[in-house]
């Protein structure tokens, strides 16, 4: 026979050996950023009273009633000098549902909150719900922009995947309870990656979109748009500026998207997005920089070659292998960068920079030459520099 006493101390024991476990960077790094060894938010994570009846009477073996299979793809704020991530949490029925965790130092000891967030449903109800960005606006409210998804009504009684994708609103002044608004409204045919930009832009909400034909192809509108609204309550964008646009050969070939809403700095907005290429392998997913103008957000300004991260080790394992996605970062008072990302749909690990360093590889990083010979020439350029300072 079990014995519940026993099995019950040993699950709280390893949970609360998990929650409080030190994380270390990595040695060396690129000297862009920092990366650690342990992930910051896993599955087992979650509060064991999330996962089991803790009632010997009605679940005599203590099992596990309610699976948990991942934690992914978090919006990240500063709030009461605490790091809080609003995290995509995934139970065994493949429902997503938002909830916060919260860390004193950034990179470890994250506990999520006692209950998961409610999200106020629409009267067209949600699917599903997932990929929330946070966004501290200078209306004095905190929003969240999320992909909230539903069967597509067009399709066959056969098929069971086809999805419209569209952005929900959500607002509060607390981050314990929020109003839901309207949909965001465009014309395009599906919207993911919806960010809304920190600032009005001359007196209108600002938001970055993802105009996309279907719910997996990006299509003919792959890329990061960029439209205003007169009204948050009932956004709607009447026109999509396309302003970083999908590449042949390179790594953001297939679709590129918003990741978190930029930081401002003295030379230009910082932006962190993910892109996407198709390999034999599946998807790959990276995460890439770019620089817009303070005074023209549509207009890119900075943008360095190729991935700034990309999937590393156990970081390719996981439910969609090979890749990282971000929703989140948090820039503090003091210049330091947290970068949350996560790995292969599964797990919330973190990177830290700073803004010096962010700005000097936006800066001084060279674009895409988008030949094969540029490469080459960067290279030889960069071997010559090299000898010169040699006979410095």
């Amino acid at each position: 026979m079990m014995d519940y006493d026993k099995r019950l101390e040993e699950l709280s024991l390893a949970h609360q050996s998990l929650l409080t476990r030190r994380n270390k960077s990595e040695n060396l790094g690129n000297g862009i950023f920092n990366r650690y060894e342990n992930p910051v938010l896993t599955a087992a994570h979650t509060p064991l009273y999330w996962r089991y009846n803790l009632n010997r009477e009605s679940n005599p073996f203590l099992m596990e009633r309610i699976g948990i299979n991942s934690v992914f793809n978090a919006g990240a704020i500063k709030w009461n000098n605490k790091y809080l991530l609003m995290a995509r949490v995934e139970a065994s029925d493949r429902k997503s549902f938002f909830a916060i965790a919260e860390s004193d130092n950034g990179i470890d000891q994250f506990k999520f909150w006692e209950y998961p967030v409610v999200i106020p449903e629409t009267d067209l109800p949600d699917t599903n719900v997932y990929d929330v960005r946070l966004t501290a606006h200078e209306d004095g409210w905190v929003y969240g922009l999320f992909c909230t998804e539903r069967r597509d009504p067009s399709a066959s009684p056969g098929d069971q995947s086809a999805a419209l994708a569209q952005c929900g609103i959500i607002r509060s002044k607390d981050l314990l309870t929020w109003e839901r608004l309207a949909d965001l409204k465009t014309s395009s045919q599906q919207q993911r990656n919806v960010v809304l930009h920190p600032e009005f832009v001359s007196g209108k909400y600002a938001f970055y979109t993802r105009p996309q034909d279907s719910f997996i192809e990006a299509g003919n509108g792959g890329g990061i748009a960029f439209g205003l609204s007169e009204s948050i309550e009932n956004a709607e964008i009447p026109e999509e500026l396309l302003i970083d646009k999908k590449e042949y050969h390179t790594v953001y070939e297939a679709k590129n998207g918003q990741g978190p809403a930029p930081i401002k700095t003295k030379y230009g907005w910082l932006h962190l997005a993910h892109g996407v290429r198709n390999t034999a392998a599946g998807l790959r997913y990276v995460l890439y920089v770019f620089m817009t103008d303070l005074n023209d957000l549509s207009r890119v300004i900075h943008k360095p070659a190729g991935y700034f991260i990309a999937p590393e080790g156990a970081e390719r394992i996981g439910d969609v292998s090979n890749v990282v996605f971000s929703n989140g970062w948090i820039a503090d008072e003091d210049g330091r960068v947290f970068i949350y990302y996560a790995a292969s749909d599964s797990r919330i690990h973190v990177a830290t920079s700073t803004i010096d360093q962010l700005l000097d590889y936006v800066l001084h990083t060279q674009e895409d030459g988008l030949r094969s010979a540029e490469t080459v020439q960067r290279i030889h350029h960069l071997i010559d520099q090299n000898k010169e300072n040699e006979r410095l």
